[in-house]
């Protein structure tokens, strides 16, 4: 990924990775490597890599499921800046230079948001795109068939991450703050039930979204796929490997991406996502305020009840 910048803003730029306690890291091994991503085990559990070969996240061991911290990246010149922006929103920004790890990342700064997730920031790479994803959806010519049989499908492997959606009691109040704190903006909300926010140098239309919930949580991680068809291959995939429960196969409105969620061992959720709303750097998007019953899917099956279950609260 190449480097956009807007010079005029203090923000940062991508997702680096989320931690994530789990109970059972052998359950969570044979999920996330059914889902078609690339686990390896480590000494405190696992690491989980996409097809660009990022580490996206990392999965340790805990008597329950719950957020252990989400990490941004951001560009050198901004992490000081940002240090200040997080304290003047409430928030104290705790500096750690030692190494973090093998790549010689500085640990930046780490701080609690309202809701007490623990967030680091820190200088690295820019993981989010800086162009809207190729979307493959080729038709066959005439006098030739379009789909291959069943036994040809080839394994769903996602690309990158996409985006990170977290529960919260308070959804304006978590908007302040990320806005405040870390420059993002919004993208699209439905009152104070739902929002969406990006990164102002160039981001999927979302990178962390808030849903309404009694307490804070883990809802679902997005990884971006080529396609419709793998959108739905995936989901194939997941369910001749016993994981049946999710959402989907659909059309978001906000976002506008394919989807298909698949329910995990601890009641959270994985999404393959394709073809998902851009915003370029620079740009103002045109953020909305939706109603609730028109803007959660444009196609698609009803909403499971355990869709909106947050397990944590």
């Amino acid at each position: 990924m190449s480097a956009t910048r807007d010079s005029q803003i203090t923000a940062v730029h991508s997702i680096d990775h989320f931690a994530l306690n789990v109970p059972s890291i052998d359950d969570a091994e044979r999920f996330y490597s059914t889902f078609g991503l690339d686990v390896t085990r480590t000494s405190t559990g696992l690491d989980v890599r996409a097809a660009d070969g990022h580490r996206w996240a990392r999965i340790l061991s805990s008597s329950h499921k719950s957020l252990a911290h989400l990490t941004f990246n951001c560009f050198e010149g901004d992490l000081a800046a940002l240090a200040r922006q997080v304290e003047a929103a409430g928030a104290r920004a705790d500096f750690a230079v030692r190494v973090a790890d093998d790549a010689g990342h500085s640990e930046g700064f780490w701080f609690n948001d309202p809701d007490g997730n623990l967030i680091q920031v820190r200088v690295g790479p820019k993981t989010s795109p800086d162009a809207r994803a190729p979307f493959t959806h080729d038709a066959a010519p005439a006098n030739a068939r379009g789909a291959c049989v069943r036994s040809e499908v080839a394994p769903v492997r996602p690309r990158r991450m996409s985006h990170v959606l977290l529960f919260t009691p308070d959804v304006l109040r978590a908007l302040a703050f990320y806005r405040d704190a870390l420059g993002l903006r919004l993208s699209d909300r439905s009152a104070d039930i739902i929002a969406f926010t990006h990164a102002p140098h160039g981001s999927d239309h979302h990178l962390v979204a808030f849903a309404r919930s009694s307490a804070k949580g883990w809802h679902h991680v997005a990884w971006d796929v080529a396609s419709i068809d793998e959108v739905g291959n995936g989901a194939s995939q997941m369910a001749a490997a016993g994981f049946k429960e999710g959402w989907g196969t659909g059309r978001h409105v906000l976002g506008s991406n394919y989807f298909h969620y698949v329910r995990d061992p601890w009641g959270s959720f994985c999404e393959y996502s394709a073809d998902i709303d851009f915003v370029s750097a620079g740009v103002e998007w045109p953020a909305g305020d939706f109603a609730p019953e028109d803007s959660l899917y444009q196609w698609g099956p009803d909403v499971p009840p355990y869709f909106i279950h947050n397990t944590e609260a």
